[in-house]
Formats: structure tokens, sequence, C-alpha cells
């Protein structure tokens, strides 16, 4: 039979790949600059931290896990996001205690049973970030504007921010009565989901995608605000507007996790089709410690890779991703063969990126497959030169070549490529 790959994943192949290297430093860069450390967690946890972590009325739980039970009749669930698992990591390894706001960042595969379709796999890579520790609305601007300079470095066209406040336990109470007074008399007209969701959360009905011209006139959120969350609100709004991060209020935005407070925001960027969002996040103060930890704040996003890649593409922003190779040797003769290999290698150690041929070809084939990697320079050595002690350098953009001691190949290609920066 002929296996293909599950549907909902990609092969990421070489040309692609490179890409993605190129996304991920710029993410790990970052990262570096806004003193975030890289955390990595298991790929699947048990199935109650999300359950807990994310929410049980969440279409993630609900509807698009993989979960499974283990040869010990534990249920283990590969993991749809990646708070719960770094929340569950800051906590199990005590790193609360440590004395400065814990700031951490993830870049991986999560998995979710969803349709297909333009920037949504069922393996999908995030790029996330968590700050543990601090109820400064500063850190809240801090984490929207990394996401969105994360944009910006990648030269990304029409990046916006919506945020909202989704209150503390208290505004929402309030806002739950007002919001279920809105939703009543049309209930029997919502899909199944929103009328299981009117009992049980009723925000997360504002999130539904099936009834969402319905909800225009739905009360805001904002109106329910007490004065410690309107003021915090109000902190992290001008702290983005010094910071000159575009962003614009959205009431309706109530993101997809139960885990929420205070601040919620998304990425928004066109050219994905109908689904424009590539990231989001939010504050989650009680997560921590619903997931057994000390009461600890905390806030972080997720962006999602594919849809920044996608939108590069649709972009047609050139990434230089693929490096070309600095030297492809060229060998004439089987004693000159042995030394090309020998070269090869030493020029591999002082840091070049090196190829040779390993298919016998004649020279004209060899030379053709030096351009078809991009090759900065050919080395060609004949036997004549190899007795010499010498080789001869082409230069692949300008045709000139020029004869070089064999010792000092490195010292050569160093020197050009010096002139060229």
């Amino acid at each position: 039979m002929a296996y293909q790959k599950p549907t909902g994943t990609q092969d990421l192949l070489p040309g692609t790949v490179e890409k993605w290297q190129f996304v991920e430093e710029k993410a790990r860069d970052l990262c570096r600059r806004f003193n975030y450390r890289e955390i990595r967690t298991p790929l699947f946890e048990q199935t109650e931290l999300f359950e807990r972590g994310v929410g049980e009325t969440t279409d993630i739980v609900e509807k698009e896990m993989y979960t499974f039970r283990d040869k010990g009749d534990r249920s283990m669930t590969l993991r749809p996001e990646g708070t719960a698992g770094v929340v569950r990591s800051y906590v199990e390894n005590k790193l609360y205690g440590e004395p400065d706001v814990t700031k951490l960042y993830y870049i991986g595969p999560m998995f979710r049973y969803e349709r297909p379709q333009a920037g949504r796999y069922r393996q999908f890579h995030q790029f996330g970030i968590e700050a543990f520790g601090a109820l400064d609305p500063a850190i809240d601007a801090e984490v929207v504007s990394l996401g969105y300079q994360f944009c910006k470095d990648l030269g990304l066209q029409g990046v916006t921010v919506e945020i909202n406040s989704v209150g503390n336990p208290a505004s929402r109470a309030a806002y739950r009565e007002k919001l279920l007074e809105f939703l009543t008399p049309m209930k029997d007209t919502l899909c199944k989901d929103c009328q299981s969701r009117m009992e049980r959360n009723p925000m997360r009905v504002l999130d539904c995608k099936i009834d969402q011209d319905k909800f225009t006139d739905a009360p805001s959120i904002l109106d329910s605000l007490d004065e410690e969350c309107t003021t915090h609100f109000e902190q992290v709004k001008a702290y983005l507007t010094a910071m000159e991060v575009d962003f614009k209020v959205n009431h309706r935005l109530v993101r997809g996790l139960d885990y929420y407070t205070h601040t919620a925001f998304e990425y928004k960027a066109q050219g994905i089709g109908a689904i424009d969002t590539i990231g989001g996040g939010g504050r989650y103060n009680g997560l921590v410690g619903e997931i057994g930890g000390p009461d600890q704040p905390g806030i972080g996003f997720g962006i999602g890779l594919e849809r920044i890649l996608l939108i590069l593409d649709k972009q047609e922003i050139d990434l230089q991703a693929v490096k070309p190779l600095d030297v492809y040797l060229v060998a004439l003769g089987e004693a000159a063969d042995r030394e090309i290999t020998k070269q090869l290698y030493l020029l591999r150690k002082e840091g070049f990126a090196a190829e040779r041929d390993y298919l016998g070809r004649k020279m004209k084939a060899q030379m053709k497959s030096a351009d078809r990697l991009k090759a900065r320079y050919t080395a060609i050595l004949g036997d004549d030169e190899l007795s010499r002690g010498e080789i001869a350098l082409k230069s692949m953009e300008t045709g000139e070549q020029q004869t070089v001691k064999l010792s000092e190949l490195h010292l050569a290609l160093r020197k050009s490529a010096d002139k060229a920066e």
C-alpha cells in the first residue's frame, strides 16, 4: 500500500524548512532581547490538566483534543495549546520561588482535531510566551508588544492588535446577568453549542463562529468592569499607545479559553482567507492556583507559525532564508578527488558551507550543480594544481578566477566574504 501523511499534517521539505528556521530564529532573538528564556514541555500531558486549565466549555476540550489511554490506563492528551503545560511545569518545578518575574517562551507542535483549511492543521506549531508573577499593566503591554514586534521584524504588512478586558470574577458575574438577558430571547435560534454554553459559560457564546452576526448589539463587558479592572485596562492602553503599537478595542473579544482575566488580545492580519487571526493571548491570574500552585498571576500569548508563513508567502516577503553555499569543490583526477575530500572537511570545520560531487559527473555537470546550489565560489582542483599545492577559486557571480595556495583556501574565502559584506 502507498502510505500518506495523516490528514491535517504536512511534510516540511528542504527549501521550506529553512523558512521555518528563519522565522524561529527571529522569535528566539526577539525573546533574548526581551529577556524571555526557553522552556520545553512534553508533547502530551494528563487529560485533566487541559480540562481544568483550558476549560471544559471550550471547543478545544469539547471537540478537538487528541485523547488516548496509555498502557497504565491513564487518560493522556496531545497538547492542544502551550500555556497549560508551561503552567504545570512552573508549578511542579517551583519556578515561582525565583525573586524576579519568570519570563518563558516556547516553540513547538500542538495538536487539535479540526477541519483542515488554509493556515489550519491538526498538527500545527506555535511560538508563545508566558510571564508569571506580576500584576503590573506594564507587563501586559510588554507581552502584547513582543508579539506585535515579532510580526514587524518579519516584515508583515497590515498587522493590528485587538484588545479587550474580560474583567475579574466579580465583573464577569455582573456581565453574565446582562448577557443572559440579551441572549435568552434568541436562545431557540442559536446553534446547539451556544444553547449549551448559555447555561455553563455564556461569555463563550460570543466566540461562536456560526451565530456571530446575531451578537452585534450584545452588551459590552467594558460597561460591567469595576474600578480595578477599568484602571488596569486604561493603563494597558496607555502603555501600548506610548509604544506605538497599532491596536483597537473589540468589546466582544473573549478568546477561546476559559482561563483569561483582565487583558485579552488577538493579532490580526490579512491574507489568509476568512480566518484572519494569527495569534492571541491574555492574562490568567487564577490559572496557576487552579493547577495546584500558589496564587501567582500570569499573562502570555500563542502565535501560529503556519499562519505566519502563509502570510509571508501571500505578501511575497523574501525571507532570504535559504543560505547559499560558500563554495563548491570540483575535483579533476583521482589524486585531486582525495585531496578535495580532505579540503571539504577542513572548510566545514572552519565554518564554511561547502559541498562536492558524489555522482562521478563531468566538470560541466558539477558546475551546473554548483549553480543550482547557489554557491558563491567554486574551487577547482586538478592533478597539475595539486602538484603545485594550488587550487583555482572562481566567483560564480562575476566569473573572475584566481589561483590560491591550497593551505590558504579558507583564508581566501574568508577575505572574499569580508569584502562582500
